[in-house]
């Protein structure tokens, strides 16, 4: 078994193509701004969104007419520099339901949502799990 992408459900396609690459600066497999369906890669390629519009999704498996509540997922992106991602996406407009912060003594995080409410967590890594594994512990 393989995993290929990870597909947000979305109803309002345009809108949340464009959030994941205008704003986050996603690249677009193919552009495909009306939809029905994209996936977008951060500059890395190792990882993908893909988008699926929920109407046509709901068709295929004839259910999904209602809209979900709540979070539904959690999309997490590791960043460089947390702060500087912050910046510059609040310069973009970006409304964060949580700023830059401490998340255990590894990352820091950051969190905010898509125009469909789906929560994104920005990671910042302070030590990789090696790295903590490897470093000197003081004798007492």
């Amino acid at each position: 078994m393989e995993l290929t992408q990870i597909r947000l459900l979305v109803s309002d396609f345009p809108a949340v193509y464009r959030f994941y690459r205008d704003v986050l600066g996603l690249k677009p497999q193919f552009e495909a701004e009306s939809g029905p369906y994209a996936k977008l890669s951060p500059d890395s390629g190792h990882a993908a969104i893909a988008l699926q519009d929920r109407v046509q999704m709901a068709d295929v498996l004839e259910r999904l007419a209602a809209e979900p509540e709540g979070h539904r997922a959690l999309v997490v992106l590791r960043v460089d520099d947390l702060d500087a991602v912050h910046a510059e996406l609040t310069s973009r407009g970006v409304q964060f339901t949580r700023d830059p912060g401490p998340l255990g003594d590894r990352i820091r995080v950051a969190y905010l949502e898509d125009p469909e409410g789906n929560l994104i967590e920005l990671q910042e890594w302070l030590a990789l799990r090696e790295q903590a594994a490897d470093a000197p512990t003081e004798e007492v």
